[in-house]
């Protein structure tokens, strides 16, 4: 799984764990129960899917079965999608009060599974000469770098968006007791941008990679100056829309997720209860990872994108020109990173992300088959969650092919 996600998620854990020492758990605390496995197939044509090998199939009943038992996660959900189908499997339980089993079209907050949209869209921008790629970020939103380090002003749009600009992570310097003093309070992007642009740079532009949200929220920033329009509205009208994403929504302030949906738990301790925070206010992420979708829309997203269908050849390319991260088999691109599958050989492209209550993760094949995976806890999950999560994602990509096929 993803190592760099975990600024926000952290944070809220020593928050609430400082409140747990102190002797005052939070009012929402909950306790788990017991985690079951169910299986649900969409209805396909008689032709459809080979059936997976036997070996494939009980790995990813045992992830799914460990996320919500050793992992500690109350619930979680699995699909993959190719051209022969669609398959679901979900663990756990949606409400550990009602014992609600997980809905196999539910919806959930993707965190940063929302930055290759916003890449999208800016690539998009790119593709129809509206914004250059390697033009400085100062050429479009000319006033926000200004009177800061004079290395910002050369900061390129490609820079943010493979996050090789230098900009800090906000999310590294901002309070957690503020954020849980009141959890559905609006939050301004510009000065959540200025609590980075406060701070050191961690390398001068280009010359360094490290994951920072605040490049995504300066990008979701680019797509307003040069469109006139919310860069939500902007994903509504070119991606949402044309792909007929009816579960994913770019939710603004509002703190509520609509249809069938789990709920969002952190865990602020080892061993202590959960707490229900499926009700935030999303602007403390922004474009930086706001959204809500579904793992059957997020499949469809990334299908589309890896296969051509949302950006033109030379922006795709862009695209999929990755930056090594520091991590063994994995490498950054625009918003969209490459990992090794180590059980079949190749690559897939994907992201993952975490935002209060969930936690993603998911990928697509040039050739045509996508997962995604979802846990409705977070912060509080393992190390072992993050592992198991990505072998899931891993197995189910690589279902049925031989190993170490290319």
């Amino acid at each position: 799984m993803i190592k760099y996600k975990r600024s926000l998620g952290g944070a809220l854990t020593l928050a609430v764990a400082i409140g747990a020492v102190a002797g005052a758990l939070p009012a929402g605390a909950v306790t788990t129960t017991a985690a079951t496995t169910a299986e649900s197939t969409a209805a396909q044509p008689a032709t459809a899917a080979q059936p997976a090998t036997t070996s494939d199939d009980a790995q990813l009943r045992a992830l799914m079965h460990r996320l919500t038992t050793a992992d500690g996660a109350p619930g979680a959900l699995l699909q993959t999608r190719d051209r022969h189908g669609i398959r679901v499997l979900t663990s756990g339980v949606a409400d550990v009060n009602s014992n609600a089993p997980v809905a196999p079209d539910s919806r959930f907050r993707i965190g940063s599974m929302t930055k290759p949209f916003v890449a999208t869209v800016v690539l998009q921008l790119v593709g129809e000469h509206r914004v250059a790629l390697d033009a400085p970020v100062a050429r479009y939103l000319p006033d926000l770098l200004r009177g800061h380090d004079n290395d910002d002003r050369k900061i390129t749009v490609r820079q943010l968006l493979q996050h090789t600009s230098g900009l800090p992570d906000y999310l590294t310097f901002l309070s957690p007791a503020k954020i849980l003093e009141d959890p559905l309070a609006h939050h301004d992007t510009r000065d959540l941008v200025n609590i980075a642009l406060a701070q050191p740079r961690t390398f001068k532009p280009g010359e360094g990679w490290r994951y920072s949200n605040t490049n995504y929220l300066i990008a979701g920033m680019l797509i307003e100056k040069v469109t006139g329009h919310p860069y939500g509205e902007e994903i509504r009208r070119r991606i949402i829309e044309p792909l007929h994403l009816r579960q994913t929504s770019v939710p603004g302030d509002t703190t509520a997720i609509n249809g069938p949906h789990p709920r969002g738990y952190v865990r602020p301790g080892k061993g202590a209860p959960l707490m229900d925070l499926t009700a935030i206010n999303p602007s403390i992420a922004g474009a930086s990872g706001e959204m809500i979708s579904s793992a059957g829309d997020l499949n469809r997203f990334l299908g589309a994108l890896a296969g051509g269908r949302l950006l033109r050849p030379a922006q795709l390319k862009a695209m999929m020109t990755t930056h090594p991260t520091g991590d063994k088999g994995r490498e950054y691109g625009l918003g969209l990173e490459s990992k090794e599958l180590s059980p079949c050989g190749g690559v897939y492209w994907g992201h993952g992300g975490d935002i209060f209550g969930y936690q993603t993760a998911g990928g697509a094949t040039t050739h045509g088959r996508q997962a995604t995976v979802m846990a409705n806890v977070d912060p509080g999950g393992t190390d072992a969650q993050d592992d198991d999560m990505e072998a899931a994602v891993q197995t189910a990509l690589c279902e049925g092919r031989p190993s170490h096929s290319r």
